[in-house]
């Protein structure tokens, strides 16, 4: 992965978190639940009755919402170099992590911290730990 510095937009990333804590503080206060996709999506396996609708138009936005990005700004180039069977075993140790630490780092992260919440302290602790020491491991040693 490369960063390009020169194009690197600190005011449009202000902006984007910003707007992501203005959302997870609207869902909390209106709607009285977390926004924490692992368990929003996670709800959709197992959902309760009247528990749907919320939670499909919640992945759907996150879904649409690069979509019409895409179709009023200029398209974003992705490179990705990690080979799929790397990215699809990530994933899964993600998803695996996420149900585990009973949250992902959106609900951790973002709405347990907000709430000074000393779980999601440590669960957001310890996956930025595992994460440092991941790309530690996978780009100085083992490369």
């Amino acid at each position: 992965m490369h960063i390009d510095w020169i194009a690197f937009t600190p005011w449009a990333a202000l902006a984007g978190g910003a707007l992501l804590g203005l959302a997870a503080v609207m869902f909390a206060l209106l709607a009285g639940r977390i926004a924490g996709i692992s368990g929003i999506a996670g709800g959709l396996l197992s959902p309760a009755r009247g528990d749907i609708g919320w939670r499909v138009a919640f992945i759907s936005g996150l879904v649409l919402a690069p979509i019409l990005y895409a179709l009023v700004m200029a398209p974003v180039t992705v490179r990705i170099e990690t080979p799929m069977p790397l990215l699809v075993a990530g994933g899964l140790l993600v998803g695996w992590g996420s149900r585990y630490g009973s949250g992902c780092t959106s609900g951790h992260g973002v709405c347990g911290l907000a709430r000074l919440s000393p779980r999601s302290l440590a669960a957001t602790l310890t996956f930025m730990a595992a994460g440092f020491a991941t790309v530690f491991l996978t780009r100085h040693v083992l490369a």
